[in-house]
């Protein structure tokens, strides 16, 4: 029997290690952190669940390949229950406010009673939104390894949302915004998503909401994780935590298994790296290994930019329906790392009662961090008291800024938690305290790497690095292809 060992336990390790187990193979994983999942998950803080991951799934909707990827692997199925999110976001300016709800109608004729004057744009974007709907994951193969045949069929599966391409593939979320002439409109496009995202990601996104194919697990990041962990002891894999991997052992052109922080050596007739490749090919294995079209990202910072955050978590005395789901703001200025930032966000948990204690509830921001903010944050780190009282500091300027937009939760709101993007570094190696692949902007190509390695013929990649945008989606993708190389014989 062949063994693989897999470096990383998040969803791209564990989706390979329960495809494989299942295929017959005999795999290890081994997880730097003390839990599975990688950056799909959470913790408690002051008897609060802090959710780190899903504010949707793509793929709960039934009919898809990717659907049918998550129901084999735990991800869904079994009596998992899901929340319909009935809205994608709400966003407020001068005493006005947009709300992007799961019906269409609802949100389009919100936004003619708002600027009546924009209604050819609203209703443009609304018929491209549908379209959108339509855009999946192709998770049966590798790209490299489609056919005529197998691209034909994408193609034709894909039909709609070439037409979103065409019309909204060339400009990015700015231009989209400044297509309209309300001023609410334009902010709440632009505050959305960070900057340099392509238009079409903000119809993708608010696609998969309205077409119902972007709801959330019951029991949320944590709980999906731990269900395909699961799944992957079922299959009989073997999952070390708390045990990170110092590097790869080669001897010529193989991999022979790997060495792990312990100074324990681990043999394998395949390695996958399921982890951050910038940590594979920095720590891992000799940079030089490294596919010229992920090197090509990695050298060019301004057409292949990341993002973070830096996020703060409350818990509430109370359960306020008026905030329900995600909502912006304006609100005064704020130092957030290397940026002036003039507006916020605030994210309900509620939909989750037990993330709370009774009658209270989980409020969440995230403020979009650069990669500018992220060597603000990396060397203010280096002195750990200054960097907590940075963080203490933001946090508590942010929570009277919540208070002022929300004045009824004076005395009910504390801060339980803040983390910054050194946190996803910390604990998951992440570049540049990304939680997400490369932003493709316009003046760049999208790139989808081959999870191969050249020269190292049982040595495979599986991350959301490879395609972006990244996300649970791709990395579920990647971790399939892995497994499908080896049972395919492919490598």
């Amino acid at each position: 029997m062949k063994k693989v060992v897999i470096i990383g336990g998040g969803i791209a390790g564990m989706t390979a290690g329960v495809l494989l187990q299942k295929a017959g193979f005999a795999t290890a994983i081994y997880e730097k952190h003390t839990l599975p999942g990688g950056q799909c998950t959470g913790w408690k803080r002051e008897g609060y669940f802090i959710d780190n991951c899903i504010h949707w799934l793509t793929g709960t909707r039934p009919g898809s390949a990717l659907h049918e990827l998550w129901k084999e692997i735990g991800a869904l199925g079994d009596g998992v229950e899901l929340h319909e999110k009935e809205m994608f976001f709400s966003s407020k300016l001068n005493g006005q406010t947009l709300t992007f709800w799961r019906d269409k109608e609802r949100t389009r004729q919100e936004m003619l009673a708002l600027s009546p004057e924009d209604e050819a744009e609203i209703n443009k974007m609304m018929e491209y939104v549908t379209l959108a709907e339509t855009m999946t994951v192709p998770v049966e193969k590798p790209f490299d390894a489609m056919n005529l045949v197998d691209f034909m069929k994408l193609g034709m599966s894909m039909k709609s949302m070439g037409k979103v391409m065409k019309e909204y593939g060339n400009m990015d979320i700015n231009e989209l915004a400044m297509r309209f002439k309300h001023p609410l409109i334009r902010r709440a496009i632009i505050d959305y998503m960070p900057a340099g995202y392509q238009a079409y990601a903000f119809l993708v996104s608010y696609g998969t909401v309205t077409g119902g194919n972007g709801d959330i697990p019951k029991g949320g990041s944590l709980a999906m994780s731990l269900r395909i962990a699961e799944k992957y002891k079922e299959y009989g894999g073997t999952l070390h935590t708390g045990a990170g991997v110092k590097s790869i052992l080669l001897s010529g052109k193989k991999a022979e298994g790997i060495v792990l922080e312990s100074g324990e050596t681990v043999e394998a007739d395949y390695v996958i790296a399921a982890c951050d490749t910038d940590y594979t090919f920095r720590q891992l294995l000799p940079a030089e290994y490294m596919p010229k079209a992920l090197k090509q990202m990695y050298d060019r910072r301004d057409k292949y930019p990341v993002s973070s955050g830096f996020q703060i978590a409350y818990g509430v005395d109370g359960v306020f329906p008026e905030l329900t789901g995600t909502r912006v703001f304006s609100c005064d200025d704020i130092t957030v790392g290397s940026r002036i930032v003039n507006c916020m966000s605030v994210q309900s948990y509620d939909y989750e009662p037990n993330f709370a204690p009774e009658g209270k509830m989980v409020l969440q921001t995230n403020f979009s961090q650069t990669e500018a903010d992220y060597k603000y944050w990396q060397v203010l780190y280096d002195d750990r008291e200054n960097y907590e009282k940075k963080k203490a500091e933001i946090a508590g300027e942010a929570l009277a800024r919540v208070i002022k937009e929300y004045p009824f939760l004076a005395g009910k709101i504390h801060v339980i938690d803040v983390w910054s993007p050194m946190t996803y570094t910390r604990y998951c190696n992440s570049y540049n305290g990304a939680y997400m692949s490369f932003v493709t902007t316009k003046q760049a190509k999208s790139i989808t790497v081959p999870g191969v390695v050249k020269g190292l013929g049982n040595v495979l990649l599986a991350s959301q690095w490879l395609m972006g945008p990244g996300g649970l989606p791709t990395a579920a993708a990647m971790g399939k292809f892995a497994a499908w190389r080896i049972i395919e014989k492919k490598v």
